[in-house]
């Protein structure tokens, strides 16, 4: 059996052929312009069409999404999705089964299958980029909530908010690589478009003040929203990923502007699969949902 697996972005799709112990055979991606849904679903059927030897289709999918259904009541940035069943569409488009869940989901569910979560009951998946993601799995089972709005962790506030905008203080508005970024190119007055995380951190490694300045307070930020997810979930272990976790440093550094908070019984590691678990953990819950491991 040979499952085609699609991990949907705002600005890439990716794409690939798993079997169904988890080897990749093959990958692909595609970049999207404007988080353009109709051009994702056309990829899609392109995918589909040079690879017709597949038996199933699993998705990756960002917002709020139904896996029994299918239904995408919200689509994160790809607004096309909002209250869209991929999963029916697929499945009348192709005459394959199709599962979907939600991208952060699939995150963990890649780690729980292939990676360090494989023996753990409660942990916590975190996901760093231009917004903050998540998952949780707590008791042994993976938590969705009752509108499948579940680990949505940057919607944390990271500070107590004001009587304007209470959203403008939340993890997604104060502490993302994206905020980073922002927050350095009006302090040089240079363009956004010039500035990267991994120019900031090089700054910052050289000790250049407003690098310095910016970085404290988004390790700041990072560690107070694991602060209170560790004392409402009580995880064992949290696994970070984005690209952020590339740089070599980062998990030291995170522990050391974690020492001031008082928490060290909670193991703090970088996820296992990168940029390939969306497309694992969406093979593992359509094995899971078709019940078929053969």
């Amino acid at each position: 059996m040979k499952i085609a697996a699609f991990d949907i972005g705002g600005t890439a799709l990716k794409m690939g052929v798993v079997l169904p112990h988890g080897e990749i055979i093959l990958t692909k991606s595609a970049e999207i312009s404007g988080s353009d849904g109709e051009q994702i679903l056309a990829e899609m059927k392109v995918f589909l069409a040079e690879n017709t030897d597949v038996t199933g289709i699993a998705i990756s999918a960002p917002g709020y999404v139904n896996p029994k259904t299918g239904l995408i009541t919200m689509g994160g940035a790809i607004r096309r999705f909002d209250n869209f069943n991929l999963k029916e569409w697929l499945e009348a488009e192709t005459g394959l089964p199709v599962a979907i869940e939600n991208d952060a989901n699939c995150a963990l569910l890649a780690e729980k299958w292939l990676g360090k979560g494989q023996e753990l009951d409660d942990f916590l998946c975190l996901t760093i980029g231009t917004g903050i993601g998540g998952g949780i799995f707590s008791n042994g089972e993976l938590v969705r909530g009752g509108r499948f709005r579940a680990g949505e962790f940057g919607y944390m506030f990271s500070e107590r908010p004001g009587a304007f905008r209470p959203g403008r203080y939340t993890l997604n508005e104060t502490t993302t690589m994206l905020v980073l970024r922002r927050q350095y190119a009006e302090l040089t007055g240079r363009p956004l478009e010039e500035i990267t995380g991994e120019e900031i951190f090089a700054n910052y490694d050289a000790h250049d003040a407003v690098s310095e300045r910016l970085v404290t307070e988004f390790y700041t930020g990072i560690c107070t929203g694991l602060y209170n997810l560790i004392y409402l979930f009580d995880p064992t272990h949290i696994f970070i990923g984005g690209g952020i976790t590339s740089r070599p440093t980062f998990i030291a550094e995170l522990k050391h502007h974690m020492e001031s908070f008082g928490l060290r019984d909670t193991i703090i590691e970088t996820a296992t699969h990168k940029n390939q678990a969306g497309l694992l953990g969406a093979v593992y819950h359509f094995l899971q949902e078709e019940n078929r491991y053969e």
